[in-house]
């Protein structure tokens, strides 16, 4: 029966590595457990395999532009499974450097988000979705950075408040 929400224990990590076009190169047991679907059909595949409808592009604009900058960012993300079911997760995305600062790969660690992060992140996640639907990305984008800054915060500050 699809659609419905899996969890796992807040003491586990889902582990996943991309290459830089977002195929995925590595994913620890739990990731490969948890997306539904073995190993062999998840390498070489782009992470967005993985991508849940209800997920606003404006979560993966920031993603990619901060990490494809060298820098981390921590995000709320629901994903899918192969059979159409789903799991949230607090995501800590960071790209690995060779010895040339050259940025060769993206690394994934996922853990268990807060029942109260998710009650925050939900609502927000509708509104922006909606935003998207009726009025593309960018409206999606303005709509992120008016409550940011009626927040008084940043993204990051926002989210790692949560």
């Amino acid at each position: 029966m699809a659609n419905q929400e899996l969890i796992f224990g807040e003491e586990q990590f889902i582990v996943s590595k991309t290459d830089l076009n977002s195929k995925i190169t590595y994913g620890n047991a739990l990731f490969i457990e948890m997306s539904g679907y073995n190993e062999f059909e998840l390498l070489g595949e782009a992470h967005n395999i993985l991508r849940h409808q209800d997920m606003p592009s404006v979560v993966f604009k920031l993603l990619w532009s901060r990490i494809k900058d060298g820098k981390e960012i921590f995000a709320y993300v629901k994903n899918k499974t192969k059979n159409g079911d789903f799991y949230w997760v607090f995501a800590h995305v960071t790209p690995s450097f060779n010895s040339n600062r050259e940025i060769t790969h993206y690394h994934s660690v996922r853990r268990k988000p807060s029942d109260k992060a998710l009650n925050i992140i939900k609502p927000l996640y509708t509104s922006l979705l909606q935003s998207e639907r009726n009025s593309g990305i960018n409206a999606s984008e303005a709509l992120l950075n008016q409550i940011l800054k009626d927040k008084g915060q940043s993204y990051d500050e926002f989210i790692l408040s949560l």
